[in-house]
C-alpha cells in the first residue's frame, strides 16, 4: 500500500504530467504496434485496418533490403545527415551568441523587445514561411529576381535550380529555431551567480574573458544535453521546412528529399504502406543508437555532463 500513499502524496505533480503523459502514449507507444507492418506486405483488400495487418503476408526484411538498394536511400539518408548536422552546429553556435548579447544587454526592457521579435518566427507555420520565401524567389515577381533584373542580371529560376537550395533552406531553418533555442541558454545565463561576474571584474577581466572563463563553462552541461537530444533527432527531418518551403518542386528532389518527406510521399503518392513504414522504422532505430553512442562518448569524457 505504500505506491498508493506515495501517489496521494505526489498527486499535484502527477496530475501536472498526466496530458503529457496521455499525449505520449497515444502518439508514441501505441503507434509503435504498426512497425510491424515495415516486415509485411501489406494489402487493402482485408477489410479493416487491424484485418488488413493481420492477413498481409510476413516478407522478412524485404522492404528494408528494397529501400537499401534504391538510390533513394543514399540520397535521403546524405541529405537528412547534412542538413542535421549543419543546423546543429551552426543552430547552437548562433543560439548561443544571441543568448549572451541579450543577457549583455543594460536595458532589459529593449532586450525582451528583441528576444520577442526572434521568438516570433518559431510560432509562424511553414505554410506562411513557404510564402514568405516564395515572395522572395518567385521567377516572375520576386523580389530578388526584381533587384537583379534592377541590377543588370538575369533573373534565376529559383524553384528549377537545387543549386541555391541548401543554403536557402539552412538559412530559413535557421531563421525559423534560433530564436527559441536562444531562450533556454538566456535562462541558464540569467541563473548564473552574477557574484562571479563581479569577482571578474575586481580582477580586470574584460567581457570577453567574463563569457569565455565563466559563461560558457557554466552553461556547458545545458549545451551538452541539449546537443545529445539534437543528434539523437539527426534522422528527423522538419517536414514543413523541406516540403512547403521548396514547394515539392520535382527537380530540387535532389537536394531536398529527405526521410519524412519520402516517406510521405511514398504513402501519398505510391501507396507504399509497407516500404515507408520500414523507413520511420529505420529512422528511428538510427536516431535511438545515435543518443545512446553520443551519451556513451560524453560519459566517458565527462560522467557529470552525460544526459544519463
Amino acid at each position: 500500500m505504500n505506491w498508493l500513499r506515495n501517489i496521494w502524496k505526489n498527486r499535484v505533480w502527477l496530475l501536472m504530467v498526466l496530458p503529457a503523459t496521455v499525449w505520449f502514449v497515444l502518439f508514441s507507444y501505441l503507434p509503435m504496434a504498426g512497425t510491424v507492418i515495415a516486415f509485411k506486405n501489406f494489402r487493402y483488400d482485408a477489410g479493416g485496418f487491424f484485418s488488413s495487418v493481420m492477413s498481409s503476408e510476413w516478407v522478412g526484411l524485404e522492404n528494408f533490403e528494397f529501400l537499401f538498394n534504391s538510390s533513394d536511400a543514399f540520397i535521403i539518408t546524405r541529405n537528412t545527415l547534412l542538413y542535421n548536422l549543419v543546423f546543429i552546429v551552426v543552430g547552437l553556435i548562433i543560439s548561443v551568441t544571441i543568448a549572451i548579447l541579450i543577457s549583455e544587454i543594460a536595458n532589459k526592457r529593449l532586450a525582451k523587445i528583441y528576444q520577442t521579435g526572434m521568438l516570433f518566427p518559431h510560432f509562424l507555420s511553414w505554410v506562411v514561411v513557404s510564402y514568405f520565401v516564395f515572395t522572395f524567389l518567385s521567377a516572375d515577381r520576386g523580389m530578388v529576381n526584381s533587384l537583379i533584373e534592377w541590377l543588370g542580371g538575369d533573373p534565376i529560376s529559383w524553384y528549377n535550380d537545387p543549386e541555391y537550395w541548401p543554403y536557402i533552406l539552412t538559412f530559413t531553418n535557421l531563421w525559423k529555431t534560433v530564436g527559441y533555442g536562444s531562450i533556454i541558454y538566456i535562462a541558464a545565463i540569467v541563473g548564473i551567480d552574477r557574484s562571479y561576474y563581479e569577482a571578474a571584474m575586481i580582477d580586470g577581466a574584460s567581457k570577453l574573458q567574463q563569457i569565455k572563463n565563466i559563461t560558457i563553462p557554466m552553461i556547458k552541461p545545458l549545451i551538452i544535453v541539449l546537443t545529445i537530444l539534437n543528434i539523437g533527432n539527426i534522422f528527423n527531418s522538419d517536414f514543413g521546412l523541406f516540403f512547403q518551403v521548396p514547394r515539392d518542386s520535382g527537380p530540387l528532389y535532389d537536394v531536398t528529399n529527405v526521410i519524412d518527406t519520402y516517406v510521405y510521399r511514398g504513402l501519398m503518392n505510391l501507396g507504399e504502406i509497407s516500404m515507408s513504414t520500414a523507413a520511420g522504422l529505420y529512422q528511428s532505430l538510427v536516431g535511438f543508437i545515435l543518443v545512446l553512442a553520443t551519451n556513451y562518448v560524453v560519459r566517458k569524457i565527462d560522467k557529470d555532463s552525460a544526459l544519463f
